[in-house]
């Protein structure tokens, strides 16, 4: 008998103990829970803004060779002779071969449609899309009238551009955040509150460059007119930034 009571009554122990341990999790869960909630919930942001102007200093141009004839190989060695031309140009103009890529290379047939008939191909159209990097802003326009007449027959895009704009956006950073921790002083007396430590930020950069410069397909063998003029202007780098704040 008095084993029986002896075991039931650790039987209830371990029952009872088992309930606290439960209730001891459940109890820590929930503070934390609560902690959390505290920190994520009473919380204040501020944005800030840096814009920083300079001068670029280089120019992005991209242009194309386009060639037809009544092969795909004689289209082919046609546009490579006038592609080497070019090449040939931009070096005598001090651009290095790393600054100077083809950036697309295309054959396509050429149909015709006879009425009634079956289209059927008439010839080839090779097109090779070159984009060169022109650090002598002062060229920009010579290189310009120069690439075509040594053969490119469409200018595509020509962009100003800041070659190393890390400096420029570390500048900017620098400038949003101090413009948000400025407004962070300011309000915090307005708002009544006592800010805590940084629990969050994220920053956003926006880059302006100068207006694009496009032209149309040009005449073979043909000049723009003595080359155009091209200002650079100026590119704007904006940073914004947003610093949260824990409230105490």
């Amino acid at each position: 008998m008095k084993n029986i009571y002896e075991t039931t009554l650790i039987t209830v122990w371990r029952v009872l103990i088992g309930l606290m341990v439960m209730a001891a999790i459940f109890v820590g869960v929930s503070i934390h829970q609560a902690l959390n909630t505290t920190v994520t919930t009473n919380v204040v942001s501020f944005s800030g803004e840096g814009k920083v102007l300079a001068k670029p200093d280089v120019a992005v141009i991209d242009f194309s060779i386009v060639t037809e004839a009544a092969t795909s190989k004689a289209a082919q060695d046609a546009n490579s002779e006038k592609s080497n031309k070019v090449t040939d140009f931009l070096k005598k103009q001090n651009i290095e071969d790393k600054d100077i890529k083809t950036i697309s290379y295309n054959i396509y047939p050429q149909y015709e449609y006879p009425r009634g008939g079956v289209p059927r191909i008439k010839g080839y159209q090779v097109s090779q899309t070159i984009e060169v990097k022109v650090r002598d802003l002062d060229s920009v326009s010579s290189i310009l009238d120069g690439v075509v007449t040594a053969g490119a027959n469409q200018i595509g895009n020509l962009n100003f551009e800041i070659d190393e704009p890390e400096k420029l956006k570390a500048q900017a950073r620098e400038l949003a955040i101090n413009d948000a921790k400025d407004k962070a002083s300011t309000l915090k007396n307005q708002l009544g509150i006592r800010l805590g430590r940084i629990i969050n930020f994220s920053e956003g950069v926006v880059g302006y460059p100068v207006p694009m410069y496009e032209s149309a397909m040009l005449g073979k063998g043909g000049g723009v007119g003595g080359g155009p003029s091209v200002p650079s202007g100026e590119n704007e780098i904006t940073v914004d930034v947003t610093i949260t704040y824990q409230i105490k």
